[in-house]
């Protein structure tokens, strides 16, 4: 495949990507999928920190 039909490619990729984005944020499901995405946010950072807690290297453990 030569590099202009990846670049071609590439760039309907990125544009399709773009439009899908403007309208998932746009009118009333763009509150839904704010909240959305902040909720798995806090999730996520909840999970990290249950991980790195877990990690203490002030406890050894031994087997």
């Amino acid at each position: 495949m030569g590099t202009s039909k990846r670049f071609a490619i590439g760039l309907g990729l990125a544009g399709g990507a773009a439009l899908f984005t403007a309208w998932l944020l746009s009118g009333s499901r763009g509150q839904k999928a704010k909240d959305y995405l902040v909720k798995k946010s806090e999730d996520l950072k909840q999970a990290l920190r249950k991980e790195i807690d877990s990690n203490d290297e002030n406890e050894a453990h031994y087997i």
